[in-house]
């Protein structure tokens, strides 16, 4: 009580300063998630990937990011362990939103995409095995979370190999790709529309305080879904080509269509991401500071004080400006050569493994998913078209995101100790 009392503000002000640096991370890392595969597929520069990405992840952030969240997040560890010794939460919490950051910065340097959840559950992970002993930690949580990195990329997989190659075989094999375009892509796009709608609905607007039934949420999602159906058949039935035009023409329109269907699709999941993942950096600030300004008192749910939001969104902004084409180029270009047919497919496999996991409890990385989803695109060319290299260094990128979160935070928690 008395480091609380004695360095309260300083310590507020160092957790801020942290925090900023973890949304830093987020903004880097995982916002390739949202961008890479319409850079990849070229529909998107970088720059304007940016810019959009800025926009949405901004608004998903500051809009919908919640009005209170989980001192804690993912219920990895009890917080009332801390209870008769409030400082050394402030102080793991603290080293653990810089060991986060800071393992996501050499990622995205390196162009790893990494899992940022899995990246700060480490970190809570390893500051809490040395300051009340590794009984405080939820092992079973561990475990499951272990097994996300194969379930997850496998569904997100295979839907998008069957989503890629149903496009293949009703579209792009058919003996005129437009007219069979202008039968199909509808579907596609009401696919699209649901999926979207579910992901907004499930991580966005529940955070806004819109909380939707089953039932509603799916009439709702349905709803928009045939809207931009009936939009999407209206508008391709107004393309006019030239029947006897060379078929590569067909198909460079074709991909026209998926084009602003990935953009479409871009958008939404950044703004889902923004207002989920945010919380991976204003959780445990938020934490930092609930305890302070309660003298010590820890709750179980922080009230979010009017800056922590701003800061965490301009944090994923930043991040994502500086150092976020790294990452984009991985994920978009060096795992499999993507068309924008092939981008849309991953996708909108992304966004339902996202779906299917909200719907089921299924602990989940949005990176992992996308990067699973990436790799069915390429697997329905055949493994030739994809970069085994990269992708070996992504999986041990992974493997390692846990335990190097944990060191960090370890190492960091005894030098912020020492200097308290």
């Amino acid at each position: 009580m008395e480091v609380i009392a004695n360095y309260g503000t300083t310590l507020v002000l160092v957790a801020a300063f942290f925090g900023f640096i973890m949304a830093w991370g987020i903004g880097a890392n995982d916002v390739a998630n949202a961008m890479g595969t319409s850079v990849g597929s070229g529909v998107l520069t970088i720059r304007k990937a940016v810019i959009i990405a800025m926009i949405f992840e901004f608004t998903g952030a500051y809009l919908a990011g919640g009005e209170v969240t989980n001192t804690v997040r993912k219920g990895i560890i009890d917080p009332a362990l801390f209870s008769h010794e409030p400082h050394l939460l402030v102080y793991g919490m603290i080293s653990a939103l810089l060991a986060a950051g800071f393992w996501l910065l050499i990622a995205s340097y390196q162009g790893w995409p990494v899992s940022t959840t899995h990246s700060i559950i480490g970190a809570i992970i390893g500051f809490a095995c040395v300051s009340v002993g590794p009984d405080s930690v939820e092992w079973s949580q561990i475990s499951s979370i272990v097994g996300s990195w194969i379930i997850t990329p496998i569904i997100a997989g295979v839907i998008s190999y069957l989503l890629f190659t149903s496009a293949q075989l009703l579209i792009f094999n058919h003996s005129n790709p437009i007219v069979a375009a202008k039968r199909y892509v509808p579907g596609y796009m009401f696919l699209a529309g649901l999926v979207l709608s579910l992901v907004t609905i499930k991580k966005g607007l529940s955070h806004v305080g819109l909380h939707l039934g089953p039932v509603e949420g799916y009439l709702l999602a349905i709803l928009i879904g045939l809207i931009i159906a009936v939009i999407g058949r209206l508008v391709i039935n107004r393309l006019h080509i030239d029947p006897h035009a060379d078929k590569q023409m067909h198909y460079t329109n074709v991909e026209k269509i998926f084009a602003i269907l990935m953009v479409m699709t871009a958008c939404c999941m950044a703004f889902a991401h923004g207002s989920n993942d945010v919380a991976n950096a204003i959780g445990p600030l938020a934490a930092v500071v609930s305890v302070i300004s309660h003298h010590g008192i820890i709750e179980p749910k922080a009230q979010l004080a009017w800056w922590i939001l701003p800061l965490g969104g301009l944090g994923i902004v930043a991040g994502l400006a500086i150092l976020g084409h790294h990452v984009i180029a991985t994920v978009g270009k060096g795992i499999t050569h993507l068309t924008p047919s092939r981008g849309f497919a991953a996708e909108l496999s992304a966004a339902s493994t996202v779906v299917i996991a909200s719907g089921t409890g299924l602990p989940i990385s949005t990176t992992q998913t996308l990067v699973g989803a990436i790799l069915g695109v390429g697997m329905a060319r055949g493994i030739g078209a994809l970069n085994l290299g990269i992708i070996r260094k992504i999986v041990i990128s992974w493997v390692i995101t846990l335990p190097a979160g944990a060191i960090f935070a370890i190492i960091f928690y005894y030098i912020l100790k020492a200097c308290f």
